[in-house]
């Protein structure tokens, strides 16, 4: 599986703008092979606009799912993205991934809310992603401040997932999150993880780049860098070349303490 990842400037409310750039990455993305395209946390409506996230909120069948799983069917590349969805008279903080073929493969509501206004624009999420079948590897998301507690991970690694999807807005000032954290859930959970970041201002938040897709060892596969877009593919095969004592070997060697 060839895994792209879109590092990009946040759509601060520009829908139309957001469409056309995302349409170009997805197309440039599929001339290269790859067979998903990762990008950030609440791309639409934006990230940092809590006065968009209600009003701007849609279904899961809403129109802004039924194209992008046009695009992806017409491109034969997938999607995964964050954005703000409507259920009723709650909204959430959720990812969704699209297949190759335009159909819905997973679709999670972040579950740790970072800070007030998240906690304030959005109703949490109460479960894991499903597991599902992408090129032959199991795959779940998480949203940003979940990738920070091991134990989400941990759960999806019991699961047996191969690959963890990431869709963030990760600040300036937080660069621990995707230089040390992000590797080491990786490595811990013997899978890779793929966070994908914003990068420049929206608002008076500025968001700190340095996507990365890690590997099981804990090593980057690809990383970008703190400012400006940045487009990474990466053929996941390369994962199996990583030699099994580099791998971790905590789901079949812990031994938990007596209480």
């Amino acid at each position: 599986m060839k895994l792209a990842l879109w590092q990009t400037a946040p759509t601060n409310g520009r829908i139309e703008a957001g469409f056309d750039a995302l349409c170009m990455q997805v197309q440039a993305a599929a001339s290269a092979g790859a067979n998903l395209l990762l990008a950030p946390e609440l791309f639409l409506p934006g990230y940092n606009r809590p006065d968009l996230h209600a009003t701007l909120a849609q279904p899961l069948d809403g129109e802004w799912m039924g194209r992008l799983r046009e695009v992806a069917a017409r491109t034969g590349c997938g999607i995964c993205l964050g954005w703000a969805e409507r259920d009723g008279a709650a909204v959430h903080n959720a990812a969704t991934t699209i297949g190759p073929d335009g159909a819905i493969l997973g679709h999670y509501r972040k579950i740790q809310l970072y800070g007030a206004m998240e906690q304030a624009s959005f109703a949490p999420g109460d479960r894991l992603c499903a597991p599902f079948r992408l090129e032959g590897l199991r795959v779940s998301m998480l949203v940003c401040y979940d990738i920070e507690f091991p134990g989400h991970a941990a759960a999806l690694s019991r699961a047996g997932i191969d690959l963890i999807l990431v869709p963030t807005a990760n600040p300036v000032g937080f660069e621990h999150v995707p230089r040390r954290l992000v590797p080491a859930r990786a490595h811990e959970s013997d899978a890779t993880v793929a966070y994908a970041n914003l990068a420049g201002a929206e608002g008076d938040v500025t968001f700190g780049g340095l996507s990365v897709i890690a590997g099981p060892d804990g090593e980057p596969l690809a990383s970008a860098g703190a400012r400006g877009d940045a487009l990474l593919i990466v053929d996941l095969a390369a994962t199996a070349s990583i030699p099994s004592r580099l791998r971790s070997g905590g789901g079949r060697d812990y031994r938990p303490a007596l209480k």
